[in-house]
């Protein structure tokens, strides 16, 4: 006989997590939803990853409990549940219901009091029960027949599981919450016993009886505060100790009340209408008209919840197929079940060759021996014309199963990889590009990438397909953990059989071209959107993959006696930072500079970390450096330190050993203004306004024969917030090709220009480039060192001669505000999730994300704008130079010697030339052996 499952969600720990983690999504109405919507997502997902035959979602009731009757104290440290958090609670349990679950809350009775008694009842039947929650306190209920699994983290809880992660067994588990405390629920434990002493004490004497009775011999000021503790620990005990016999309703007592229900479509389009998840409500319309022309005999028997994991999931997948397919079509081609092939004969590689030349575009992906993309070989491709129907071709696992050989079949689908009139569609081609070039192909047809197109349409969201499949299709693809494994135990894909590698690549190939078929309808409504997809992103991709190709040279022996210098000043400064403290510690430890700076010292705390201790984060030592020398000292330790371990030592080591080059690695869709991210190395956070940072800029350096050539935008965001606010005063001084800065200064000290101090200018500085970033009065105060009110007097008379630039930024919340986004000038959508959060400081914050990033974005723009132009002028032209790296607002180029004229010249036209504003660009451009000359 079957064993019956019963799964437990803890519907508290849920919600809290469904609150923070989802943005401050609101309705119509402007009533806050993101909770609601967080919930639905996660219990689908609950339901999804465990289909159990009874579940019930648990929540705390409102009021006191028995245990604060027991100890008044309880809980009294926890902060009052966010009002936004209060108003989503009824309409929670709502859409938990309609979803399905049987909602539970007992009176006077805590969620993890009713699971533990659910858990008891489920065991005596001889049940399994499975509680989903990230509270470690459950861990207590665990044995032979109950499961934790903490669905955000993937981590499952059995016996084992609880002795690996907490050092003891489930039985143990509430004497060591005894001894540790609870912080959360404000029980004290045994001060100074954290963790690994309760551990350690457990292991040693067994339990905690056995630990209270031979504390004598526990030495130290830990076993006072034991011995001191000894009248305290039963209550504490009592208070972690969960109830397995509570008081529940009658209805209860028969566990098969729990059985799993259907969805209420009725009740979920009603809450969807009342709370505005325009999505979801589209999809249950579309669902009406599924069942209304298809019956289950139609799909040949096969279940519909097999095909699709859920019915509301479903929808958006049918959804996504072309619009004048009919609605009975559109069910008959996404409810058939997919068939995924695994290719390992030369008739099938025939048949599917044919299959991709005549289709109008195929979705391409390829599987690899590892994840850097210069250096990892081809381990299999994966193809798709249509939704449901996908093979893989492996061509190099090393598990002695028939395949086809790697070079011949590339040598078959060369003239398709390169023919650039087959179109093709890949989640991140750029990583496919490089695989197939380490290969000797070079893949044409580029015509579509829904890693791009997702960042495009939705740049504040993750863009893996995983997420997208979820988030898009409501499928739940097999994860590369599943197949190849995690940790020290992971595999390489060369080293999976077969039948799992084709489930997952084919699937891989399948998904992307379904979330195509979703994307291209939404960049197809948007005219603003598509041109940033087509004009710029797309694009781009190609340029990166040439750049990231081409690599850098560095100057390895310079590095070394960098590193020797920057070595020799860390032993100095050690032996003053030491000095200053009055004795040795260890100086990357912030809880030991905390003792010095704060126990010690008795320095001013500034602020505190979230669990109460001094904090000792860079914010805080600037701060107290005003005034002191040791967190100044700290401060360069620090920062040699970093630069010592992330570049002096690690640039050597990640040089390419066949190009002898350093090929950073451009992560396009990560940024949310459009910049991009520059990783392994990151040559973005390189520090140059010190000189030991320059120093690392001077190591990468030209080929023989060749200079760096550096084209640097000048002033750009600055430039564009003229363009944009159209302010006369701001668009004269740049027309006029004036200092910007003394520009400004003269403006607001009412002086000629020529009277302008350096120090008057520094302040316009200041002012110029903290207002575009949204800069307070108290923020700019701050920077200058001056009174606020001072600061609020520059401010006023800025604005006072600079009104277009006051009116852009109200105008800017104001529509940022009514559309939750802001646009670049060339269209990207920058959205602000928390521009109406009823948290100020979020709100604010977003407010001052919107002035900004419309700048921000638009110079990301421009210099990507440029990139596409720069390589195709170095295609066409016929030049030697070659583009190596685009940092912020730069391009470096390599110039052999009698191409640097041209190159400068070119250069210079085409980025000031490659967008009309209101206001004329301006480029700087350096020249010299290495980056730091050049720049």
């Amino acid at each position: 006989m079957t064993k019956e499952i019963l799964l437990l969600v803890d519907g508290s720990s849920y919600l809290y997590r469904a609150f923070h983690a989802m943005p401050d999504l609101r309705n119509p109405q402007g009533e806050p939803t993101g909770a609601i919507y967080g919930m639905i997502n996660m219990l689908r997902q609950a339901r999804q990853k465990m289909p159990t035959s009874h579940i019930a979602c648990v929540f705390d009731a409102k009021g006191p409990t028995f245990r604060d009757e027991w100890y008044p104290e309880y809980k009294a440290n926890r902060s009052s549940m966010p009002e936004d958090l209060v108003k989503q609670i009824a309409p929670i349990h709502a859409v938990v219901k309609a979803l399905g679950w049987p909602v539970i809350v007992v009176p006077s009775v805590e969620a993890d009091d009713v699971i533990g008694t659910l858990a008891q009842r489920a065991s005596a039947l001889a049940w399994e029960t499975i509680i989903s929650t990230g509270d470690k306190d459950l861990a207590q209920l665990v044995n032979e027949q109950v499961t934790l699994i903490n669905t955000m983290t993937n981590e499952k809880l059995d016996i084992e599981g609880v002795r690996t992660k907490f050092g003891v067994g489930p039985e143990r588990i509430v004497d060591y919450l005894t001894i540790t405390g609870d912080t959360v629920d404000n029980v004290p434990g045994v001060p100074k016993a954290g963790p690994k002493t309760a551990v350690k004490w457990l292991t040693e004497f067994g339990s905690l009886d056995q630990l209270v009775e031979r504390c004598a011999e526990i030495k130290g000021v830990v076993g006072e505060n034991l011995r001191n503790s000894l009248t305290w620990l039963p209550m504490a005990r009592k208070l972690l100790t969960i109830k397995l016999d509570c008081e529940l309703d009658e209805h209860l007592l028969d566990l098969s009340e729990l059985r799993a229900k259907p969805e209420d479509h009725e009740a979920l389009r009603a809450l969807f209408v009342q709370y505005g998840f325009k999505t979801w409500l589209k999809e249950y319309q579309l669902t009406q008209e599924i069942t209304s022309v298809i019956s289950q005999d139609a799909i040949g028997g096969l279940a519909f919840a097999a095909v699709i994991p859920s019915t509301l999931a479903s929808a958006s997948d049918i959804a996504n197929l072309t619009s004048n397919a009919t609605a009975e079509n559109r069910v008959l081609q996404n409810t058939q079940q997919a068939h995924y092939e695994c290719v390992t004969t030369p008739e099938r590689l025939t048949h599917w060759l044919e299959q991709i030349k005549a289709a109008d575009l195929t979705c391409f992906d390829t599987e690899t021996d590892g994840l850097e993309p210069l250096l990892s070989n081809l381990v299999g491709i994966s193809l798709a014309t249509e939704a449901g129907h996908a093979c893989y071709i492996p061509l190099h696992h090393s598990t002695n199963e028939d395949q086809l050989n790697r070079e011949t079949t590339l040598d078959i689908l060369r003239p398709w990889l390169e023919g650039a009139q087959y179109k093709k569609v890949g989640q991140n081609l750029k990583f496919d590009l490089h695989i197939l070039l380490n290969h000797g192909i070079h893949l044409q047809g580029i015509a579509h990438d829904t890693l791009l197109a997702s960042y495009v349409i939705e740049s504040h969201k993750t863009h893996n397909m995983d997420a997208l499949a979820l988030r898009h299709l409501g499928i739940n693809t097999i994860h590369y953990e599943e197949v190849c494994g995690k940790g020290v135990k992971q595999i390489t894909f060369d080293q999976v059989m077969l039948e799992p590698a084709t489930r997952y690549a084919a699937e891989d190939a399948d998904i992307t071209l379904r979330l195509h078929a979703n994307f291209a309808q939404l960049l197809n409504q948007d005219a603003k959107l598509k041109y940033v997809y087509e004009q710029l992103e797309m694009p781009t991709m190609r340029v990166l993959a040439i750049m990231e190709r081409n690599g850098i040279l560095i100057d390895t022996q310079k590095l070394f006696a960098q590193g020797q210098v920057v070595g020799r000043r860390l032993l100095e400064l050690e032996k003053e930072i030491y000095l200053l403290a009055g004795q040795p510690f260890n100086i990357q430890s912030p809880k030991q500079i905390g003792e010095i700076l704060f126990n010690i010292q008795k320095l001013p705390v500034v602020k505190k970390t979230p669990g109460g201790a001094p904090s000792t984060d860079e914010e805080v030592l600037l701060k107290l450096s005003e005034n002191y020398p040791l967190p100044a000292k700290i401060l360069d330790y620090r920062s040699l330190a970093k630069l010592q371990s992330t570049y002096i030592e690690k640039l050597p080591r990640m040089m390419n050993p066949h190009t002898k080059r350093i090929h950073t690695n451009y992560a396009q869709a990560v940024a949310a203004t459009g910049r991009l991210a520059s990783n392994e190395p990151n040559l973005q956070n390189i520090p140059i306004r010190t000189e030991e940072g320059r120093k690392i800029r001077e190591a990468f350096i030209a080929k023989p024969g060749c200079k760096l050539v550096s084209a640097d935008y000048s002033q750009i965001e600055l430039r564009i917030m003229a363009h944009i606010a159209q302010d006369p005063n701001l668009l004269d001084a740049f027309a006029r090709g004036l200092d910007i800065h003394r520009a400004t200064a003269a403006e607001i000290f009412h002086v000629d220009l020529e009277s302008v101090t350096s120090e008057q200018r520094r302040f316009a500085k200041v002012i110029n480039f903290g207002l575009i970033y949204g800069m307070s009065a108290f923020g700019l105060a701050n920077n200058l060192g001056i009174e606020r009110s001072a600061a609020q007097k520059y401010m006023d008379t800025y604005f006072g001669r600079y009104p277009g630039v006051a009116k852009y930024m109200a105008d800017t919340r104001a529509s940022a505000k009514e559309l939750g986004y802001v646009e670049t000038i060339f269209g990207r959508r920058l959205w602000l999730a928390e521009i109406q959060s009823t948290n100020a400081m979020r709100r604010q914050g977003a407010e001052r994300a919107a002035i900004n990033a419309p700048m921000q974005g638009t110079a990301a723009d421009l210099i990507k704008l440029s990139m596409i132009a720069v390589q195709d002028w170095l295609e066409t032209s016929g030049v030697q130079a070659k583009m190596l790296l685009q940092v912020h607002d730069e391009l470096v180029l390599e110039v052999p010697m009698d191409e640097l004229e041209l190159i400068k010249e070119n250069l210079n036209r085409i980025m000031t030339t490659v967008a009309d504003l209101r206001v004329p660009l301006e480029v700087g451009i350096g020249i010299g052996d290495n980056w730091e000359e050049a720049h």
